[in-house]
């Protein structure tokens, strides 16, 4: 396949708008700020078969010293995937959806090691690839990652019915009596849910590795949404949240209130969450960065969502012991993940 570098925004974002799979993440001014606020170069890749585009790759590029290395998404953005997408797969039949699969695959990871010449690749692909054979064929070694998700499709109260237990309620209606509230926000609110992080992370002796001015310049030019919780007028928690297609994701955020606060606020503004995606018509509610961290897996499975699995893929052509003492350091820049309760 051809692969082309994309100049050209309005058409990435329409290629983007009609994969199935393209994420928020995956819009071209999103793509931008990553490369702005992680010193990545940006490599937004398109797949032509002929005259039409088979699939979108961003791909971010770093090197230093020896390793040249391939992220997507890269270190520093707080997002959990990025990866392929593919567009005008639905009406084939699987021999020809694989073939198509792998020769788009193949083709961006010829472009990663023969233009760029990468010794380090690391994708994390969207929960709607669910076929990780191709990047195994290629010889990356490929790993599970999960996220967590609800349908709301069947309405409000259907969804709280599911999700929520005898003691989840009382936990809820005993925030409420005690003045817990949750509101949305804005810029201001960002900043105190970062100030909280930050705190969080420090007690922890973890760094923060998402940068303030780039939530702020996301609020900015995306319809981000945050919500946070209030007690005696002092905001506690929050988040910050997505819209992505048919999806509403509780993005980034639940730091633990510095003051003790019993019952926990977190209860109340996951459900308030969960109204309004299902308020404004979103067909699904996802939790980010939860399901896959052993701290806090036990605390978020409590409401009952559903799994859902995923992949990560990685290729090294460098010695292990070295890559792989390299890597961790910069994994732990892929995100912020969700403080435990």
């Amino acid at each position: 396949m051809d692969i082309q570098i994309a100049e050209n925004e309005k058409i990435w974002n329409e290629i983007a708008d009609t994969s199935p799979q393209a994420t928020a993440f995956h819009q071209y001014e999103w793509l931008k700020l990553m490369e702005k606020h992680t010193g990545f170069r940006l490599y937004p890749l398109i797949a032509f078969k002929g005259e039409e585009a088979v699939g979108i790759f961003p791909v971010f590029f770093y090197k230093k010293f020896f390793v040249r290395s391939t992220f997507s998404p890269p270190p520093g953005t707080a997002i959990s995937y990025l990866g392929p997408a593919m567009v005008g797969k639905e009406n084939l039949r699987l021999s020809q959806r694989e073939y198509t699969t792998l020769e788009f695959l193949k083709s961006v990871d010829c472009f990663i090691s023969k233009s760029l010449k990468a010794n380090y690749v690391y994708f994390s692909a969207p929960p709607k690839i669910d076929d990780p054979r191709a990047f195994q064929w290629l010889g990356y070694d490929v790993k599970p990652a999960y996220g967590y998700i609800t349908d709301l499709k069947n309405g409000l109260e259907a969804v709280l019915e599911k999700i929520t237990t005898k003691k989840i309620r009382k936990e809820i209606k005993r925030a409420l009596r005690k003045g817990i509230y949750v509101r949305e926000g804005g810029k201001k609110e960002i900043e105190a849910i970062y100030n909280l992080m930050l705190g969080r992370y420090e007690n922890q002796s973890k760094p923060v590795t998402v940068s303030e001015k780039y939530l702020l310049e996301l609020f900015d030019r995306f319809k981000l949404k945050v919500f946070v919780a209030e007690y005696e007028d002092e905001i506690v928690t929050g988040t910050v949240c997505v819209s992505s297609k048919d999806r509403f994701l509780s993005w980034i955020g639940f730091p633990k209130p510095r003051i003790k606060l019993s019952p926990s606020p977190n209860d109340l503004l996951i459900v308030e969450e969960i109204k309004y995606a299902c308020e404004n018509g979103y067909d699904y509610y996802e939790i980010m960065g939860a399901a896959g961290d052993r701290r806090l897996h036990n605390y978020y499975s409590k409401f009952n969502f559903d799994l859902i699995v995923r992949f990560s893929a990685k290729k090294s052509s460098m010695i292990p012991t070295i890559i792989e003492g390299v890597y961790p350091r910069m994994k732990g820049k892929l995100g912020i993940h969700r403080v435990k309760k």
